[in-house]
């Protein structure tokens, strides 16, 4: 089985690159060991459609990105089939997630949409304003979202192996500013 880990988001409205950063975490400090499966890492920004091409070649995606829900708090992280969406999950407080939203709807159209699951977290918007810091509660979110998603992975008999200890400050400097002199 192809899996694709994926993460969404905008670097430079902070906490909502939040999925971006994710991506880079994962793929510089985790090698997935399996006889049976592969695991892909992707940096999707702030894509959407020109993503399904990528997406449909899998046959499992784990989508790491933001997500509005009513009486929620920043850095509240929520874990769920994208079939069996809560209805509290309105998916619509930034500026990409509407838009990853509708991109999984037209897969849909087609038929073509792997079994999908989000790690959805709540960000502090920041509105026009650019930063590609994160806030403290986001921070303490990304912890919880990575074991989510390396349980789910064992749980699919994929062993994450660390590879490197990169922190999220140095995650977020190298994504941000690699090659940048």
């Amino acid at each position: 089985m192809k899996i694709l880990i994926l993460g969404i988001g905008n670097v430079l409205f902070g906490d909502e690159g939040i999925g971006a950063y994710l991506a880079h975490y994962l793929e510089k400090n985790y090698a997935f060991v399996s006889d049976e499966h592969s695991v892909d890492v992707v940096d999707g920004g702030t894509l959407a459609q020109r993503l399904i091409p990528i997406i449909v070649q899998y046959d499992k995606v784990i989508i790491i990105d933001c997500v509005d829900v009513k009486d929620a708090k920043v850095g509240d992280v929520f874990f769920f089939d994208y079939e069996d969406m809560p209805e509290y999950i309105t998916w619509q407080g930034s500026a990409h997630e509407v838009e990853m939203l509708q991109t999984l709807q037209m897969i849909d159209l087609y038929g073509d949409r792997p079994p999908t699951k989000i790690v959805g977290v709540v960000p502090y918007v920041i509105g026009e304003d650019s930063t590609f810091e994160i806030t403290k509660d986001m921070r303490k979110a990304s912890e919880l979202i990575v074991r989510i998603i390396l349980d789910e992975l064992k749980k699919l008999e994929i062993k994450p192996v660390k590879k490197a200890n990169y922190t999220m400050d140095e995650i977020i400097e190298r994504t941000c500013f690699e090659g940048v002199k």
